[in-house]
């Protein structure tokens, strides 16, 4: 029986996106609806929090030391020394009901990052990738809520996360990282369970590690057979993501909601919006950074 513990009872209403800065040794994660990114220092438990001028779905570390962050303004550039901000681009500045949601960087340093309506509106969200040299491209369009990332060890599939459709889908990838075809289903999540699958990492030996929105557990699941693996449960329902992080990449990182929760529901579930950390005897692998061009 896989368990975990609270080591940052922050009480957040969205905490979402961990990323572990392996250059700084801490965890960069977001307060989607605070409008602001935290770093946690697990040898320490110390958080500190740089706040943003627009609601933040993803922040990832670039190759020259600063953030790049996907948020409801579009692509921000953060200075984390000073928290000084510069905005790149917004690629869906038509669309001022929607926001950044989740994003990751893929092996060849370009940033994804999906879009989805505040109103959950059906199909108005898509998937964006932004490259070193600036250029943006839509990669996937017609999403509902854009989730969770992640890329095979052998860089010959991406795995991505629409999460109403209960689905995590396989897209064939180029050996230059582009999409080469229509995705496969790989795992669905059973309908009775009445949850969402939302962020999403890889470990080492290439399994899938799946939070359950609702459901109150990470899960672990073989993409090849679709066969699940191990359940890790929370002790609050609204489980948003995951990342392994640590000195040996062996932790288990978890971030938890208490969006819309009233206040019997938040004494019921008192830690819901923390940080957990876990044991679950495996190992990510390094997050890739953003590579900005020369």
């Amino acid at each position: 029986m896989l368990t975990s513990r609270c080591v940052l009872n922050i009480g957040a209403g969205l905490a979402e996106g961990p990323c572990w800065w392996t250059e700084r040794q801490v965890l960069l994660w977001v307060d989607i609806e605070a409008s602001r990114i935290g770093l946690f220092d697990p040898q320490t438990g110390r958080n500190d929090f740089l706040p943003l001028p627009a609601h933040v779905g993803a922040v990832v570390p670039t190759s020259v030391g600063d953030l790049l962050l996907a948020t409801a303004a579009g692509f921000l550039r953060m200075d984390p020394s000073t928290g000084a901000v510069t905005l790149l681009s917004d690629p869906e500045l038509d669309r001022p009901g929607n926001r950044f949601n989740d994003g990751k960087c893929d092996p060849w340093g370009r940033f994804w990052a999906g879009t989805m309506a505040y109103d959950f509106e059906p199909q108005a969200g898509a998937l964006w990738r932004l490259d070193g040299d600036g250029r943006i491209t839509c990669q996937r369009s017609q999403l509902t809520i854009s989730n969770g990332l992640a890329w095979s060890q052998d860089r010959r599939t991406l795995y991505f996360i629409d999460s109403p459709t209960l689905n995590v889908l396989a897209f064939p990838l180029t050996s230059a990282g582009e999409i080469a075809g229509e995705p496969s289903i790989c795992v669905q999540i059973p309908e009775d369970w009445d949850a969402v699958p939302d962020g999403m990492c890889i470990d080492a030996e290439g399994m899938l590690w799946i939070a359950l929105f609702g459901g109150g557990a990470v899960t672990r699941w073989d993409p090849i057979s679709g066969q699940l693996l191990e359940r890790l449960e929370l002790p609050c329902r609204q489980v948003t993501s995951c990342c392994f992080g640590g000195p040996n990449l062996d932790q288990l990182f978890v971030t938890t909601a208490r969006r819309e929760m009233d206040p019997a529901a938040i004494k019921a579930e008192p830690l819901a919006g923390g940080l957990f950390q876990a044991d679950v005897g495996a190992e990510g692998l390094p997050a890739d950074c953003f590579q900005v061009a020369s």
